[in-house]
């Protein structure tokens, strides 16, 4: 885990990675029970929320000290 507000490569992996996995699993599920597949569109979609679901885990770490104390600083 990094320092509070630092952020070092393992961050940034694995928000990425829990991110695009979690919007993408959650997305298709829906789309897949409505009984269909995705569209350019809503792939599209797909690859928006799941940058912005990166970015919430990489500002949650940026304020998070190595002890994992959210906005407590070392």
């Amino acid at each position: 885990m990094s320092d509070f507000l630092k952020l070092n490569s393992k961050d940034l992996v694995k928000g990425v990675i829990v991110a695009i996995m979690a919007v993408i699993c959650s997305s298709l599920s829906v789309i897949l029970e409505a009984g269909g597949l995705p569209t350019v569109e809503e792939w599209a979609n797909i690859a928006k929320v799941a940058g912005m679901a990166a970015m919430s885990y990489l500002l949650k770490n940026l304020f998070t000290n190595s002890k994992a104390e959210p906005f407590k600083g070392e």
